[in-house]
């Protein structure tokens, strides 16, 4: 099985959206996502180390949106 680890700012209140995409995670795919909080604005989804969805400029990944990056990380793994 492959780590899924979702990173986010807890200062920035990224904690309710992290949450809801490990939720998401283990609904959708049986994969227990890691909550590893942090600060400085980060989001970023990894899968094996390797960076699959994060927040970026402009750009906030949905749920829906990290499901289907976690989904085709594992399948390309």
């Amino acid at each position: 099985m492959t780590d899924v680890t979702i990173t986010y700012c807890k200062p920035c209140g990224y904690e309710k959206r992290a949450t809801e995409a490990a939720s998401a995670l283990k609904n959708a795919l049986k994969v227990e996502a890691k909550l590893v909080p942090g600060k400085g604005g980060v989001y970023e989804v990894k899968v094996g180390g390797k960076v699959v969805a994060k927040r970026a400029q402009g750009h906030f990944p949905d749920v829906g949106d990290v499901v289907a990056a976690v989904s085709a990380a594992m399948k390309a793994a």
